[in-house]
């Protein structure tokens, strides 16, 4: 199993004049330690509009800084959101393969579709078109990058043959992931031959098998991917704070481990109000309702740090405990565990201190 630092950029209120700054001051500087102590990867989200839960809108920027300072990590987008008009698959394929380029093919390019009602209204976008426009958008990029011209034909997108420059290193291209939450997307994901990132926060790894396994079944009768090869590893991300003293990491943990999973699920939920509100069916975002149901019912107030600690939906503690968290997650099926090391609000020397400990005593004992 690999490892991977994995960032939403969160800035907790109150705001300062230098808290952006300083959040991506502190991100860079531990993407470099990630490169030090043997991470495998780094990873970021693309998100807009999301305050407090996430400051990173513009993550190929970060990425090119990485890159230009590290020699073997690789770089994943965490995803790139591909529904019209986030990202014009042209534009797409040209960022990727810039960065692939810089960073020596070091790039895995994760794809999503968005699932919040602050961003999907914000740029205009129907939930009712998303799938369909991840899906044609994939092609789009693929056919970009494998041809010396493309002329994009679609529904969502049309543009006359042209010569679409870079290529990326990676050949035939780099590494393509789908990120979903629920049990549908996961065969889809499977069905299209792609990487899997199964984005659920706050389960058991036993859960999150349970979803890999769908996924293994699906992507076994791929026979049709939506890149150039089959690619059939699974990721999933989880929580991280590795400390010397178990009772000092569930102190500093807290507040960040229980905000993240109640944020993130109302984020999610606010689709369905959205959705109620205009009168539409949910369709393939209906697990938006379940979140909104779970909310409303109050069980996301059961979300405690003991609960998550009891179903292993975190890896905290020592490093011997985290060892066998994260060694839930290898039996589970997982080739990459993305470990979002700062939820909300955790220290920068905490962060740090997860940075080193898991990479000199965690992740050896899986290689």
């Amino acid at each position: 199993m690999r490892f991977a630092l994995f960032y939403e950029i969160p800035v907790a209120k109150p705001w300062t004049k230098d808290s952006d700054h300083r959040a991506y001051k502190d991100t860079l500087e531990q993407a470099l330690a990630g490169e030090e102590f043997g991470w495998d990867a780094f990873w970021t989200v693309e998100h807009h509009f999301l305050d407090e839960y996430s400051h990173c809108s513009n993550p190929e920027v970060l990425y090119g800084a990485i890159a230009s300072r590290t020699k073997r990590m690789r770089l994943g987008y965490g995803v790139r959101l591909m529904p019209k008009p986030y990202n014009h698959p042209v534009r797409t394929a040209e960022s990727v393969a810039v960065l692939d380029l810089i960073s020596d093919g070091r790039v895995d390019f994760g794809t999503g579709r968005s699932s919040t009602r602050a961003e999907l209204e914000g740029f205009g976008v129907d939930p009712g078109e998303t799938r369909e426009m991840w899906a044609e958008a994939i092609q789009h990029v693929v056919g970009c990058w494998t041809n010396e011209e493309y002329e994009l034909a679609g529904k969502h997108w049309q543009m006359p043959r042209r010569n679409v420059h870079p290529k990326p290193l990676q050949d035939p291209h780099p590494p393509i992931w789908g990120a979903t939450s629920s049990e549908d997307g996961h065969k889809q994901i499977g069905e299209a031959g792609l990487g899997l990132c199964s984005f659920a926060v706050g389960v058991s790894p036993e859960e999150v098998k349970k979803k890999i396994d769908i996924y293994r079944a699906a992507v076994k009768t791929c026979t049709k991917p939506l890149g150039k090869y089959v690619h059939d590893q699974a990721s999933t991300f989880t929580m991280a704070l590795c400390a010397q003293d178990e009772a000092a990491a569930r102190d500093v943990a807290r507040e960040s481990f229980e905000w993240y999973p109640k944020a993130g699920a109302r984020l999610i939920g606010s689709l369905a109000t959205w959705m109620a509100e205009k009168k539409r069916d949910l369709g393939s975002y209906a697990y938006a309702a379940d979140m909104k149901n779970v909310d409303e019912a109050g069980a996301l107030d059961l979300l405690t740090l003991e609960y998550l600690i009891e179903n292993g939906a975190c890896v905290l503690g020592t490093p011997e405990q985290c060892v066998a968290s994260c060694k839930r997650y290898e039996a589970a099926g997982v080739d990459l565990l993305l470990c979002l090391v700062n939820p909300f609000k955790i220290p920068h020397a905490s962060v740090m201190q997860t940075i080193e400990l898991m990479g000199k005593h965690v992740i050896p004992h899986f290689r």
